[in-house]
């Protein structure tokens, strides 16, 4: 890992960053390419803007923007070259950080999973999910797709290989029997320990997220604990009050299994797969809950990630530019260990430093412009709903017109929506691909148009004059196309 100084460590911090030592050594900002990756120019960029908020790690998931050579198909059609991933690497060490590669091991898997001729690797035949540790050319294709990582970055202190969420892990055939035989921990750990050994004799420390582990007894605990470092994550609230898996009863049970632990928190992709901005609040509270727990801990460091997507077929969530404020402030937070005195808004001032604040601001409004706009039309699509519960099913009670004046109300809401998708379109061009915002925008805005369609069948069926008066302009303007 890199311990130069970064270049933004003598400017004018506003009174930010006043731990000395800072509260962690390692503080790292997990960029996941799942979706909406930045634009080769733009991921140049942002390593000006990480290190303005004195992150010393970069946590790269790559997905199919790695120019993959192991198998091709793996690819997205706007990946990385080889010449953009060196530059990237050769940026990010003249800035005094270090890149943690992250690619998927075990669950997560789909990228790979979803090609037809990886089929008979999946633990159970319906899912790509999850990668089934002991077929036969599992480890192989693992291990390829690690080495093609390290042939670009071979600079690697630390590799993150994923492990997390492995929900049908031992429930396929050959491993079932072998869980049965020998228990889930060590089913998972002879499948991991070739790659975790390979890792280590190219002194490489090997990294894995930690909720597959919780139920482990202490002894195979010991035995991940001298072979990686685990990063316990959680996104809601502080562990002290959670009783999910990164309750603090874990937390402390790993510390006592001498396990080097890292924090892992959000600052943004947390707050609901379809969100467009972060919950600020809770992502405070959150970070700060860690903080308190890695002083408790004695934690090694720690990673706030930015999920772009749930998993590889899920729908993409908060584009990184909307973010730039939770970045910073999550920066501050992992240095300090509490959030700054001025709050989220002193951070959108911060972002001036880096000459982003104005961009920011214009992606941050398009983006609050497109939840609004979504909040309000799902309003009314619910409200349709009841309606039409009632018109249907109690015909004495038919609305007399009112479906109609809802629907108008939906029309409305789509045809500004056009208008914000314009405008999204434009704030965000240059800063990711144009066929990934576009399916953002899709995925989005492509349901209220569905909707709208199926109650204008409706309506026509249920009650045609009132239908054939909606579509009057004597009643109402235009119709809207689609």
């Amino acid at each position: 890992m890199s311990h130069k100084t970064p270049k933004s460590s003598c400017m004018d911090t506003g009174g930010f960053f006043l731990k000395h030592p800072p509260l962690l050594p390692l503080r790292g900002i997990h960029l996941d390419f799942k979706g909406l990756p930045p634009t080769p120019k733009r991921l140049l960029e942002l390593i000006e803007i990480v290190a303005l908020a004195r992150y010393n790690v970069i946590i790269v998931e790559w997905e199919d923007m790695f120019p993959w050579n192991f198998d091709k198909s793996f690819r997205s059609p706007h990946c990385y070259s080889p010449g953009q991933i060196r530059r990237f690497r050769e940026k990010a060490e003249e800035f005094g950080i270090g890149i943690i590669p992250l690619v998927q091991s075990i669950g997560h898997m789909e990228n790979v999973l979803r090609h037809p001729k990886y089929r008979h690797l999946r633990e159970l035949p319906h899912d790509s999910f999850c990668l089934n540790p002991m077929a036969k050319d599992s480890a192989r294709l693992v291990q390829g797709i690690i080495d093609d990582v390290l042939e670009l970055l071979p600079d690697a202190r630390y590799f993150h290989l994923g492990g997390d969420e492995a929900w049908s892990l031992g429930k396929g055939q050959g491993s079932g029997q072998f869980v049965a035989r020998h228990g889930k921990a060590e089913l998972y750990l002879k499948y991991m320990e070739p790659f975790l050994e390979n890792l280590r004799s190219c002194g490489i420390r090997p990294m894995l997220w930690h909720d597959m582990m919780i139920e482990w007894d202490e002894e195979n605990l010991r035995r991940i604990a001298a072979q990686a470092d685990l990063v316990t994550w959680g996104y809601l609230g502080h562990p002290d009050n959670s009783e999910r898996h990164y309750a603090t009863r874990h937390i402390e049970k790993l510390h006592k299994s001498g396990v080097q632990l890292w924090a892992g928190t959000a600052y943004k992709g947390a707050d609901g797969q379809s969100a467009d901005i972060p919950d600020i609040p809770k992502r405070e509270e959150n970070a700060v809950g860690w903080m308190d727990i890695a002083k408790r801990y004695a934690y090694k460091g720690a990673i706030t990630t930015g999920w772009s997507r749930y998993s590889t077929h899920r729908i993409q969530c908060e584009p990184i530019d909307a973010c730039l404020d939770s970045l910073v402030e999550h920066g501050i937070i992992l240095h300090d260990g509490e959030t700054p005195a001025g709050g989220i808004k002193s951070c959108v001032e911060f972002l001036e430093t880096a000459g982003e604040k104005k961009r920011f601001e214009k992606c941050r409004k398009s983006m609050d412009d497109l939840k609004s706009l979504r909040q309000k039309a799902w309003r009314i699509i619910q409200s349709l709903h009841e309606q039409f519960a009632l018109s249907e099913e109690y015909p004495e009670r038919k609305g007399s017109f009112m479906e109609c004046i809802q629907l108008n109300l939906l029309k409305d809401e789509i045809k500004a929506a056009d208008r914000i998708a314009t405008d999204v379109k434009n704030t965000f061009s240059g800063l990711v691909p144009a066929a990934s915002i576009c399916e953002y925008l899709d995925v989005r805005l492509h349901p209220l148009r569905t909707e709208y369609n199926n109650f204008d069948a409706r309506i026509k069926k249920l009650d045609p004059p009132a239908w054939r008066a909606f579509h009057s302009k004597t009643i109402f303007q235009d119709g809207i196309g689609f």
